[in-house]
């Protein structure tokens, strides 16, 4: 699925052919993605232009003057192609803007969203509504965190994976942002020390920024608007990496918790 620097990287793209540009016209070629497309999608995003681009934790925003924003998730194998050839039987909503750009939301196994929000609503919107905060903003601190994990015996690792705590961290930026700040996966989320959290923050900062400086982790069918890979994964320190060396000479290890793959160093992280 694509995580955070993943939908950053498509909203970038997006926004150099879609921001402030008027939407010409507006394609379904078919009813639904994992849900009904909005029954006023066509009516409401034909003629409008688009106002701003922008990212809420996994989603991805396209701003219009019609006071609506239309959100999209990617699903398992969404992404948008921008200029494709040539039509793909998996390009469900394709729009096209006034000065003639293309740009195509496909995806192969249907679990993405298409959404129809007031923009001045969108904090209160049900998904939004209890999501804790962006990972690249000023709300995450040590001392969110800290508050967050008080008195918690979950994992760690499960408490960062809960939106609620902080909005879109995936399984893959959470393992490398725990291994490059020395926490191993499994400890109590309420005896992490401060000390410990104060590394955390900018671990989690610096393996977003760098994974989104790459065009994100090529995942499956996962490509940026585009049509390039992602080639962040070239830089994973342990994740995907079960059984090679980790820099210290330790091997990575692998094990399952909430049903995903953890990987980590035990020596390294403590």
């Amino acid at each position: 699925m694509p995580e955070l620097p993943e939908v950053e990287t498509t909203v970038r793209g997006l926004a150099r052919f879609l921001d402030g540009e008027r939407i010409a016209r507006v394609t379904l070629n078919r009813a639904d993605l994992r849900r009904p497309f909005p029954a006023d999608l066509v009516q409401t995003l034909t003629g409008a232009r688009v106002t701003g681009m922008g990212r809420r934790a996994k989603y991805g925003l396209i701003e219009t003057d019609r006071e609506r924003t239309m959100v999209f998730h990617l699903g398992m194998s969404g992404r948008w192609r921008i200029e494709p050839e040539k039509p793909d039987k998996h390009d469900h909503l394709v729009l096209e803007t006034g000065s003639g750009h293309i740009l195509a939301l496909n995806d192969a196994r249907r679990f993405g969203s298409v959404d129809l929000v007031e923009t001045a609503a969108l904090d209160s919107w049900g998904p939004f509504a209890a999501l804790g905060p962006e990972p690249l903003g000023d709300g995450l601190t040590a001392l969110h965190l800290h508050t967050a994990f008080a008195g918690r015996l979950a994992p760690v690792k499960q408490m960062l994976l809960d939106q609620t705590v902080v909005a879109g961290l995936g399984n893959i930026y959470v393992c490398e942002a725990l291994f490059r700040s020395g926490i191993r996966p499994d400890k109590a989320a309420g005896k992490v020390s401060r000390a410990a959290l104060e590394r955390l923050v900018p671990a989690i900062r610096a393996v977003l920024s760098e994974s989104i400086a790459a065009g994100g982790s090529t995942i499956k069918d996962y490509a940026q608007p585009s049509g390039e890979l992602g080639y962040f994964a070239a830089s994973w320190q342990v994740y995907g990496r079960e059984g090679l060396a980790c820099g210290c000479g330790a091997p990575i290890l692998r094990f399952v918790q909430g049903g995903r793959s953890t990987f980590w160093c035990r020596k390294c992280q403590k």
